[in-house]
């Protein structure tokens, strides 16, 4: 019989391809066990939660390996919030005001107790105005006193080029959260030089294009194509695409900020929820790399797991793990790091 799921809508809420989380794998050079944390997505983007234990097949140099421990984890996360806080267009920065502001507090209610926060805002220059060790009620009150944004330039490389660098030194699952248009006046930074860091810092841009949003609220409202009619839409939005896309992140592009509820649960389920998979290393003192892979398959078949939603129709699963360890470095390394740990206390 083929696995079931709930069933969701068929479109993605985000725009371009998503590719599933990389997996993390770990050797405990202790104990011997290999901890492998994936995700197995629809072709929507979304975690599947029904898959049974017994349709994980996990191979450790192409050897099976017999009743793997399988648990589902739904991490603590730290979010980096960058927002755009002003621009060229006084029309926009009034817009400005409420929109991002809304955007950016609904976040706060998908936050658990374990989860860190830190807000930045970026016109002329960055501005940090919470660490992470603001609690929500603080945070309210910051959303709720901030200075409505002036007349500046909007310098989003640079803002983003300082953020991740300092979410490098940041452990566990992490993400830095823009809210933004997408357009860029006068950075030092180029485009190319964001590129350059989403791809090395490791840490994913989840992005909220405000830009359609804000375009529609003035619409509404104005008599005729004001300033911010000149900019670039298209391409912000390209960018904006891109910067999610080779982090490892996604973009979403609501066309109203009143309740980004959806989009909010599909950026922290993405974020947070993994299977985890352990077993004992069958090779515990070695130079050479072992290869782990990772398929679901059909118990009864031995065949590829076929997976349906709840009308019937089928919903291949995203997953295509196959990462490698090396046990000795793993030994020396742990080494290292308990001594260094050691010297500091």
């Amino acid at each position: 019989m083929p696995e079931s799921v709930t069933k969701r809508p068929a479109e993605p809420l985000f725009e371009g391809e998503s590719a599933a989380p990389k997996p993390d794998i770990r050797y405990d050079p202790q104990t011997g066990i290999v901890t492998v944390k994936m995700a197995v997505e629809d072709p929507s983007g979304r975690f599947l939660p029904n898959i049974r234990r017994d349709n994980f097949a996990v191979y450790d140099n192409g050897i099976r390996q017999k009743d793997p421990d399988i648990e589902i984890e739904h991490a603590p996360v730290t979010l980096a919030v960058v927002m755009q806080w002003g621009g060229r267009s006084q029309a926009l920065n009034e817009e400005m005001d409420d929109e991002i502001p809304r955007a950016a507090h609904q976040l706060l209610d998908e936050l658990g107790k374990r989860d860190k926060i830190a807000i930045w805002t970026y016109g002329d220059r960055t501005q940090q105005i919470a660490d992470f060790s603001k609690g929500h009620d603080a945070l309210d009150e910051i959303f709720l006193n901030l200075n409505a944004p002036e007349f500046s330039e909007a310098n989003l490389y640079d803002a983003l080029v300082s953020t991740l660098d300092r979410m490098r030194t940041v452990t566990g699952r992490k993400a830095l959260v823009l809210i933004s248009t997408g357009i860029d006046t006068f950075s030092k930074a180029s485009y190319q030089d964001v590129l350059n860091a989403a791809r090395a810092c490791g840490t994913p841009v989840y992005i909220i294009n405000v830009g359609p949003a804000l375009r529609s609220t003035l619409d509404q409202f104005s008599q005729g194509p004001g300033p911010y009619a000149r900019l670039n839409w298209n391409l912000a939005q390209q960018h904006l695409r891109e910067i999610a896309g080779v982090s490892g992140g996604r973009l979403y592009s609501p066309n109203s900020t009143f309740d980004l509820s959806a989009v909010y649960d599909d950026m922290m389920e993405n974020l947070r929820v993994r299977y985890v998979i352990q077993y004992k290393s069958p090779s515990a003192d070695s130079d050479i790399p072992r290869t782990v892979r990772i398929e679901l398959v059909n118990p009864q078949t031995g065949g590829p797991l076929e997976i349906l939603d709840a009308s019937g129709k089928p919903a291949p699963a995203k997953v295509s793990v196959q990462a490698t360890y090396v046990p000795r470095a793993a030994a020396v390394a742990h080494a290292a790091d308990s001594a260094s740990r050691a010297a500091q206390e």
